[in-house]
């Protein structure tokens, strides 16, 4: 690249300086409007942060559920706002922690599930009335939801008070991180499912989080981060509206999820183009009267991959600076990457420091005084108005191949965000890109932060546990249960009562996954 030329991280030129003809095509009452009203670039909310700051909400999962839940409760007493569950793979692939499968990943990403009982476990002494918790999970999002419901159920919460989010996106698993199970079809089957449930049942409850975050992790850019979010989301709301779902009955609690990487501006005009986009989409495509239809509500992680093993302290600043992009974007609530977690699942003292620099931007530093501070800076609004026009055209390109469920089955995304994946890292070894000590400012002798490190002991333990639950239940009310599971699967009836019931009888997370593994099978790329 000309030494002359600054690009953002999705291509855009960046001119030495801006003014008023870089706004010009701005309408204000247009494309600005009002914070709280359409079409929300301001923001979702009339006063923003100075009603309330954004969620902190730190993602939490380790080993087994009585581990999580001393993590989560150290983090509620060090002044979270709302909890972030991580599961290990087994749980998100529908797997006990005694099957063969689970071998060596038990309690490594997250914390291991596999009936009621670990969920009692991980809830404990937790105010499930007044904390909102966010679950990262998608392929079994359907049975965590429910063990969820089930243990508050116990705890004497009703399902209207229930407050959180779902993940729930299984077309980012197809394109960028392969935790599916089912189909396509079934896979978006449950997902409409869920959304007729909980529409019924939780209408507190955000039933999916469109995930850009793992796109983005992936190696897309900002810009394919908006469109592919964006084309995922309209797919998902074709999926509810052919199921016989009203558009103003589930779009209100849509959410999404969003990365934020080192290119601090456009970061920030990224999530205010997404909200404008989201807006025009869901009123002009989908017809949506509600206002609350057309809000892009969105939870931010700081960027994992732009963490670095080499001078890990670094991070910290990192994450700092990101955080602050989140904010200035405007989002709804914020997890900060612990400086430790390029090394391991991060320590008690690292996740400190992540949530202390939560706490500081929030308290210190005076950026929640005012709506969109960024409102009106000719480079951002310039940024904001590109990164739109850009993610359209993508977004286009993918209604023109019938969607986002055909482009990612012929497998355009997954080769988009392959090679702007290869274009960065080039860039980062040809030093065109600076990642400070790494391929500048490296150092020959350094430091290892203590690592957190998962007791093998307790991984046993979790196998035993399962073991002990089936041998205690009723096994002739859990095959019964399982039964109706599977002939509600072969029908078209909602799914999630024969499951919620299956899992109060002690049917187990693998247990469920594979009755309807014996009805929709698995799904496998390219065959």
């Amino acid at each position: 690249m000309d030494a002359d030329r600054r690009a953002t991280d999705s291509g855009i030129e960046i001119r030495p300086i801006y003014g008023p003809a870089d706004a010009a095509g701005v309408d204000a009452e247009r494309d600005l409007g009002e914070p709280g009203a359409p079409p929300f670039t301001r923001g979702i909310y009339p006063t923003m942060y100075r009603g309330r700051l954004w969620t902190m909400r730190q993602y939490s999962g380790m080993g087994a559920a009585a581990e999580t839940n001393a993590r989560f409760r150290y983090l509620l007493d060090h002044g979270q706002t709302g909890l972030s569950i991580a599961f290990d793979l087994p749980t998100q692939m529908g797997y006990d922690s005694d099957h063969p499968r689970a071998e060596a990943e038990v309690g490594k990403t997250g914390v291991a599930i596999d009936s009621i009982q670990d969920m009692r476990r991980l809830l404990q002494d937790i105010p499930l009335d007044r904390v909102t918790t966010s679950m990262t999970i998608n392929a079994t999002a359907a049975i965590l939801l429910l063990l969820y419901e089930l243990v508050a159920e116990e705890q004497g919460v009703a399902p209207e008070q229930l407050g959180g989010t779902v993940q729930n996106d299984i077309l980012k698993e197809y394109a960028a991180r392969g935790t599916y199970i089912y189909p396509p079809g079934p896979s978006m089957r449950l997902i409409t499912d869920l959304f007729a449930y909980c529409s019924e049942r939780l209408p507190s409850w955000n039933t999916i989080s469109v995930s850009g975050y793992h796109m983005r992790e992936a190696g897309c850019t900002a810009v394919q981060e908006v469109a592919f979010t964006l084309a995922d989301a309209i797919a998902y709301v074709h999926a509810a509206l052919d199921a016989g779902l009203a558009i103003d009955e589930f779009a209100p609690r849509i959410s999404f999820f969003f990365a934020c990487h080192m290119s601090f501006f456009e970061e920030a005009a990224k999530f205010r183009a997404a909200r404008r986009l989201w807006a025009r989409i869901v009123a002009e495509r989908f017809g949506a009267a509600d206002p609350r239809s057309a809000m892009l509500r969105f939870h931010t992680q700081t960027g994992g991959v732009t963490l670095t093993a080499q001078q890990p302290e670094n991070n910290i600043v990192r994450t700092a600076y990101e955080a602050l992009a989140a904010v200035l974007g405007g989002t709804q609530s914020l997890h900060t990457n612990s400086f430790d977690e390029a090394l391991a699942l991060p320590t008690e003292h690292a996740v400190r420091i992540a949530l202390r620099t939560q706490q500081v931007l929030g308290y210190e530093t005076g950026v929640a005084d005012t709506v969109d501070p960024l409102g009106g800076s000719y480079f951002v609004e310039a940024l904001t108005s590109e990164i739109e026009r850009r993610a359209l055209e993508l977004i286009e390109k993918i209604d023109a191949m019938g969607g986002a469920v055909p482009a990612i089955e012929a497998g355009w995304i997954q080769d988009e965000i392959a090679e702007s994946a290869f274009r960065a890292q080039q860039a980062v070894e040809s030093g065109e890109r600076v990642v400070v000590g790494v391929n500048r400012y490296a150092s020959q002798t350094e430091e290892r932060p203590e690592i957190q490190r998962i007791d093998e002991a307790e991984v046993t333990a979790q196998r035993d546990r399962v073991r002990a639950h089936r041998a205690s239940r009723d096994q002739q009310a859990v095959e019964a249960s399982i039964r109706a599971v599977i002939e509600t699967a072969a029908g078209t009836a909602n799914l999630l009562p024969p499951m919620r019931e299956a899992l109060r009888a002690g049917a187990t997370l693998g247990e469920v996954s594979d009755a309807l593994r014996q009805v929709f099978g698995e799904y496998h790329p390219g065959r």
